[in-house]
């Protein structure tokens, strides 16, 4: 070999090298470098396993608003299309009359001076129907009436019991964030069942299928030590009223609460270490991920978050095995799909869902000044 051909081999290889580097898998204590997260050890409560996330780096997402502290301030309204017209714009523009409400339409403003974050899956009560929201998205301060594409979760009913939408009554977290002191009532956030049909397969009967089948699920597991609590949740459409139950919530509770205080003391403990999220398990079998942009947003949305994924846990029996770590990891490192569809609202936001092998991801980016980082990141596996 003569000297250039040498030197040019030898220079392919140190490149190589430093590919191969570059790109080495996690070891343990080291963030991912496919995923920029790190999973660590689990936290298991019955067949509930919670893995929890960190991140190499954090946002700051201070100045989004809530849709419970939205909601809890009144400076979000949240109303059926057809009771628009009493809604002023302030920009000019004409204001789009409806003829009546929709099952898969709401319409909402922003009436404050902070950017609203909504998420797939949040419940608002009230109207005609209780509904849940069906992908994350921004919507600017002070804006304009915005539509909001729902799907119903309260199939029996057609009949308006308020003007405007709310978050439940019977679920309170920390009004962190919140101009108005005290406990925040908390939008319900559906379980990854019905979260999942909202978000993935966007059909309305589907929604009403999943929600009627978690509905018997839980009348399922009162039905032995209450049997009158049974009957009235068989004497309802509402998911959210489900949901509120006294049983229901025993059962839910004996899940969440100590998945949620082991992981609030974690959080304390990895204050410096930028906690964004979680991988769900139910009986060994990974079903979810939520990771957020800061520990102040994870922070806010905690709550109802883990009694959805507890939600989920009691009403999923099955042969229990454990989930690994390993197994977690690989999960929120896979996001190559085989089809991406974007939708963006130029300077606020752009929603991107991903279609994989055996999953689909949803990642919801800011686009207003200052920011351009991904501020939610939802998995679902198929």
């Amino acid at each position: 070999m003569n000297p250039k051909s040498f030197i040019a081999v030898m220079v392919l290889l140190l490149v190589a090298g430093f590919v191969m580097i570059d790109h080495h898998p996690a070891r343990a204590g080291e963030v991912n470098p496919t995923s920029g997260y790190k999973v660590l050890e689990p936290i298991r409560h019955g067949n509930l396993t919670v893995f929890p996330v960190v991140a190499a780096k954090s946002y700051p997402t201070g100045e989004f608003l809530t849709l419970d502290e939205g909601l809890h301030s009144g400076e979000v309204i949240v109303t059926e299309a057809g009771s628009v017209q009493g809604l002023i714009r302030r920009h000019g523009a004409p204001v789009v009359r409806h003829d009546g409400a929709e099952v898969n339409r709401l319409v909402l403003v922003n009436n404050s001076k902070r950017p609203l974050l909504l998420l797939a899956g949040e419940i608002v009560s009230g109207g005609r129907q209780d509904r849940v929201i069906g992908k994350d998205r921004i919507v600017p301060p002070e804006s304009d009436p915005v539509d909001l594409s729902v799907f119903c979760v309260e199939p029996g009913r057609w009949v308006a019991t308020t003007a405007n939408f709310g978050a439940s009554e019977a679920l309170y977290g920390k009004s962190s964030g919140s101009s108005i002191g005290g406990p925040v009532p908390m939008a319900a956030m559906a379980q990854p069942s019905v979260r999942g049909k909202a978000m993935a397969e966007k059909d309305q009967n589907q929604v009403w299928a999943e929600v009627n089948k978690q509905k018997d699920a839980f009348m399922y597991q009162v039905q032995p030590a209450a049997p009158v609590a049974a009957r009235e949740l068989a004497q309802t459409s509402s998911y959210a009223k489900v949901n509120e139950n006294q049983e229901v919530k025993k059962y839910v509770d004996s899940v969440a609460k100590p998945i949620e205080q082991s992981y609030q003391s974690l959080i304390h403990q990895l204050r410096d270490r930028n906690a964004v999220g979680v991988v769900v398990a139910v009986n060994g079998r990974i079903i979810w991920a939520d990771v957020f942009a800061s520990t102040d947003l994870l922070n806010k949305y905690w709550p109802k978050l883990v009694r959805s994924y507890a939600s989920e846990a009691v009403v999923t029996r099955a042969k229990e095995t454990e989930a690994t770590t390993k197994q977690a990891d690989a999960f929120l490192a896979d996001m190559e799909g085989r089809r991406e569809m974007i939708e963006s609202e130029p300077g606020i936001y752009r929603h991107t869902e991903v279609t994989g092998d055996g999953f689909k991801a949803f990642s919801l980016t800011s686009l207003l000044p200052k920011t351009g980082f991904e501020v939610h990141v939802a998995k679902m596996a198929d």
